[in-house]
């Protein structure tokens, strides 16, 4: 059981479960899965950028990414139909605990200037953050990065409200702007 999974089992359970007074131990929120979304813009005309990204992925999630292609033709962004926009993973389990320990402990203290994410979900207990380069992740190697690659990440939860969604992942050590 990894570290995150324990803390969750012997803290996080019974603190929550004080603060919003649940009926039932199924009430009380969990993470469900941790999703990381990258688009790439720069695929359209390099194959080499999206065999980049694929890799890169793969290095900080542990998993090999999806590719995800557009579903209509758009000509004005010079999209065709089937053509590659995007990669994204899905993380659950002991990945998905060791993704977060990652990214609370070593991830989000290495981002520029960070003072906290923003409180904002998305009302149905799901939290979303966007990140502009991909080279704060210790997993990838700087010297074979070749442009700057954002992606999004979320913070898929069984929570009903967008406070109980907060709350845990507070408790998950993730900082919030105050």
């Amino acid at each position: 059981m990894s570290t995150f999974e324990s803390i969750y089992k012997e803290k996080i359970i019974p603190a929550l479960n004080t603060k919003f007074g649940y009926k039932n131990a199924m009430q009380v929120p969990r993470l469900r899965k941790i999703v990381i979304n990258m688009g790439i813009a720069k695929g359209i005309k390099d194959k080499n950028a999206i065999e980049d990204a694929i890799n890169e992925l793969t290095m900080l999630s542990g998993q090999k990414p999806i590719v995800t292609k557009a579903k209509k033709a758009i000509s004005n962004f010079k999209l065709r139909e089937n053509q590659v926009v995007g990669l994204k993973v899905t993380l659950r389990g002991k990945r998905m605990y060791d993704f977060l320990y990652r990214f609370v402990h070593i991830v989000a203290p290495r981002i520029r200037d960070f003072r906290g994410f923003n409180m904002k979900c998305d009302g149905k207990g799901n939290y979303s953050l966007g990140l502009d380069d991909q080279q704060i992740f210790p997993e990838i190697n700087l010297d074979l990065v070749k442009r700057t690659q954002g992606m999004h990440i979320t913070f898929v939860t069984s929570a009903q409200t967008d406070a109980e969604c907060i709350e845990l992942l507070k408790h998950f050590k993730i900082q919030f702007k105050d």
